[in-house]
């Protein structure tokens, strides 16, 4: 199911606000870099997770190599990772965050199996969908008619 509520969604956002982000990026054009700066400017605790830049700071946090590095409470985890990859992560991230309140596979990102296992243990799960696309939506930030045009509505 990647069919969800405003009233959900919403939920989600204004409950979690730490955020392990698994592949953030230190790259600026990639979609994690902005949805992690984007995140981290509303006011959430974006935690950083990335094998291949751990120790590196990003957005005033250092990034972590894995979930097992985190010490401190996760209320969410984002994947920016291949669908493939989600099983794993969903296991690490039970195993290593114990009050996880949701569980959230960005845009191309889906398993079926792993939401199943999640919703089971009480864990809120998103799939293919961005935090950043929906906070702008949900909360009265998305812009419409184009660039620069200084419309804000909330209204698709």
């Amino acid at each position: 199911m990647t069919d969800y509520s405003d009233t959900y969604l919403k939920s989600i956002l204004q409950r979690c606000k730490t955020v392990a982000i698994v592949g953030a990026s230190t790259n600026p054009i990639r979609p994690s870099y902005f949805v992690a700066r984007y995140l981290s400017l509303k006011g959430f605790k974006v935690i950083p997770v990335n094998p291949g830049a751990a120790g590196q700071m990003f957005f005033g946090q250092k990034i972590r190599a894995s979930l097992q590095d985190i010490d401190e409470r996760v209320d969410m985890v984002d994947v920016f990772r291949r669908s493939e990859a989600v099983p794993d992560i969903m296991a690490e991230a039970l195993d290593t965050c114990p009050d996880m309140k949701a569980f959230w596979m960005q845009i191309g990102v889906e398993c079926h199996q792993s939401a199943e296992t999640l919703a089971q243990k009480g864990v809120d799960v998103v799939m293919n969908r961005c935090p950043k696309i929906e906070y702008q939506r949900l909360f009265g930030e998305l812009r419409m008619g184009g660039f620069n045009t200084g419309i804000i509505s909330s209204k698709l």
